[in-house]
């Protein structure tokens, strides 16, 4: 037995209290359940939703209940409840029953939030849960697995959170583009400058839209390459342009259109030498690379590319000298020249025939180069087996020169490129989306774990990652995060010992506790990679990463490597791990939790007017009237980031053990809310309740 009010069990090192295990719970109303996918426990209209793991049931009316691995390795389970039309999403813990008849919550595992969602940055409303791999009873056959709302469950907004019936499940037919359509759309719709959704804007990576919607056409494409070779004329930027796309169905005639103002221009610009796709941190690698060999005139770079966004969109984002994101003294300068090129009907947009055109052999530059940075002898030697799933995205040759280049066993497991993304798994809102940090979007993936060692998977452009382990499936990005920092900072011994680990103000606070117990000062800033461009640039930030699973990090030596993020490099960065320690990501983030806590987060969506968005950007600590937060002291209120100053574009209030932020959507009528407490997915219930609570109060 453990202490009082506790009842030990093989949980790894967790102790559980004793009224989270069997205690029954005050009959609730429960939101509607939706139609069960796969094996599925039996639902009834009651506060405690149970069944047999392992037989196939059916139920009831919205979203997807639960389902589980039909019995193999204990209960896998996965729950989201929510009446599906964007009302409360119910707070579920889910237990499994093991055959000695001992329940078990299922919130131990690094893959699981209790507290009714496994957050990855836009995924509320979904848990994954894996029972097996955490006991070392199964809860096999004759065992059950159960849903219940916790006592005093908040009843969050779901608001366009709800999982989708179809999340996880292979697309269909009626699920894809037509490309033809699409194309087509690009140079036939002219977007009208006098609507707001129709005009060029660039958010933090880049101007993104889609050709049917008016939002990403031709006309956009000229007009913003155009105030581009106007911006960097102006900034004195003399040196060639590197451009490369991704594979979206809209950025090869996006490219073809830059590249015709480009060389309208006279401006030297260099393209890909194979006609490849060019992944974001292969061009940002070739732009640092060429300024630091000191040729005459400063190189940027475009690329085409609207990330991990569904295949119907395209994207364009521009990189200065730097070579990472641009600042928004560049993107605002180029939005509002590109707009009024677009008023003044593309007059002063000039074009020519593109011809002739340099180029550049970015793969064979980025693969030698990964020598420096990761210790592929060490992967090499170890002989694991890595499964890499480009995601039908622009990194799917470089894997395969990786690894050709090293004698690395890689496996490319999916090396098709289709515009339409027809392979992949539906995303949490039934679209399809090649987000490797989504469960549902990983879930073919997932399916694949017990077949390698690790498995990784990027998005389009390749700045993001995802890493899929034997013992957990997919791994939390903020949990990979703090596993890659604690290993970095001791494994990189010519590292400068004063230079900071930089995260972004959402990104989980283990880091904090990781950074601290390897007496490095942490650099906290706002979302936006760009905010790291300095310290990478320069050498004084060693990590820079942000909750959204993207991240880069200094080479052996010191020396800059990119400055935008690599998903590339933070998937290999995970096998030189589990080459080094013998041990998976996953399994080591648990070593990390029984040191420094087991923290839950979660991110949901308040809703919110323009007027209310509005006055949560001006918010200031005087705002904030409450002196505690779940019960514990307030301890920093804060509108600007501590790392460096910048406003934040919200709020972020912090306890001893617990923080929420509180920041507006860019898109929705909506705010966000990132929660994240060491006290268990209860008191985040509370955190939560009272960080919503707070902020209405506060905005009015």
């Amino acid at each position: 037995m453990g202490r009082s009010g506790e009842r030990e069990v093989d949980h790894g090192t967790r102790r559980l209290p004793e009224e989270s295990l069997a205690a029954p719970l005050p009959a609730q109303p429960v939101a509607d359940l939706g139609t069960a996918v796969g094996h599925v426990v039996q639902v009834d209209d009651a506060d405690e939703l149970t069944g047999p793991a392992d037989s196939p049931g059916q139920r009831v009316a919205a979203a997807p209940s639960l389902t589980d691995d039909g019995g193999h390795e204990g209960a896998r389970v996965d729950a989201s409840v929510g009446d599906g039309d964007g009302g409360p999403l119910l707070d579920v813990r889910i237990l499994a029953r093991t055959e000695d008849g001992v329940d078990v919550v299922l919130d131990g595992d690094a893959e699981f939030q209790a507290f009714g969602a496994q957050d990855h940055g836009e995924h509320a409303g979904h848990a994954t849960a894996s029972a097996g791999p955490s006991l070392n009873r199964p809860a096999g056959p004759g065992g059950t697995v159960a849903v219940r709302r916790l006592p005093g469950a908040a009843a969050s907004a779901c608001h366009n959170v709800c999982m989708n019936t179809r999340a996880g499940t292979p697309a269909t037919a009626e699920d894809l583009i037509d490309v033809e359509q699409l194309v087509s759309a690009y140079s036939s719709i002219e977007p009208d400058p006098a609507d707001p959704a129709q005009r060029v804007s660039f958010g933090t990576s880049g101007h993104r839209g889609s050709a049917l919607t008016g939002s990403f056409n031709e006309n956009h494409i000229a007009a913003t390459t155009q105030a581009i070779v106007e911006y960097r004329a102006a900034q004195g930027i003399t040196g060639p342009l590197f451009i490369g796309a991704d594979t979206h169905a809209l950025s090869a005639p996006a490219l073809t259109t830059a590249l015709a103002v480009l060389v309208g221009n006279g401006v030297d610009v260099r393209v890909d030498e194979f006609g490849d796709f060019v992944p974001t941190p292969a061009l940002s690698l070739a732009i640092i690379e060429y300024n630091a060999a000191g040729p005459d005139g400063l190189a940027d770079g475009i690329v085409v590319t609207p990330s991990h966004n569904p295949p119907a969109d395209g994207g364009f984002k521009y990189n200065p000298p730097h070579g990472g994101p641009a600042d928004t003294d560049a993107t605002g300068w180029i939005a509002d020249r590109a707009n009024a090129l677009l008023e003044g009907g593309l007059a002063g947009v000039n074009r020519a025939e593109p011809s002739g055109v340099a180029t550049h052999d970015f793969r064979t530059g980025y693969v030698k180069a990964l020598a420096s940075i990761i210790d592929v002898d060490a992967i090499r030697r170890s002989g694991i087996r890595i499964g890499a799933d480009p995601l039908g995205g622009a990194s799917v040759n470089y894997w395969a020169a990786i690894a050709e280049e090293y004698g690395l066993d890689i496996t490319v497991v999916n090396p098709s490129v289709d515009p339409q993304w027809a392979f992949m798994t539906l995303d949490w809102d039934g679209k399809i989306r090649m987000d490797p940090s989504s469960p549902s979007a990983m879930a073919s993936l997932v399916a694949r774990r017990d077949e390698f060692d690790l498995l990784t998977g990027n998005d389009a452009d390749a700045d993001r990652h995802g890493i899929v382990t034997p013992d957990a499936g997919l791994m939390n990005p903020n949990h990979f995060l703090a596993v890659a920092i604690d290993y970095l900072l001791s494994h990189r011994p010519q590292w400068p010992a004063t230079a900071a680990v930089g995260k972004t103000l959402v990104s989980s606070s283990i880091i904090d506790r990781v950074v601290a117990a390897h007496d490095r000062r942490l650099l906290e800033v706002p979302v936006g990679f760009k905010w790291f461009v300095p310290g990478l640039s320069d050498g004084s930030v060693v990590f820079g990463g942000e909750e959204s699973a993207g991240a880069s990090f200094l080479r052996q030596d010191g020396r800059v490597w990119t400055t935008d993020k690599d998903g590339i490099l933070l998937c290999l960065l995970a096998a030189e791990i589990r080459a080094v320690t013998g041990s998976s990501p996953s399994e080591l983030y648990r070593t990390l939790t029984e040191r420094f806590g087991d923290p839950v987060y979660q991110r949901i969506d308040a809703p919110a007017g323009g007027a209310q968005k509005a006055a949560l950007t001006r918010l200031s600590p005087d705002n904030v009237r409450a002196d505690e937060l779940a019960g514990d002291p307030i301890t920093a209120i804060l509108t600007e980031a501590p790392g460096n100053g910048a406003a934040i574009g919200g709020i972020k209030v912090c306890t001893e053990r617990a923080w929420f932020a509180a920041r507006p959507s860019g898109t929705e009528d909506v705010y966000k809310i990132y929660a994240e407490s060491f006290g268990g997915p209860e008191h985040l219930g509370r955190v939560q309740d009272e960080a919503k609570a707070l902020v209405d109060d506060a905005i009015g």
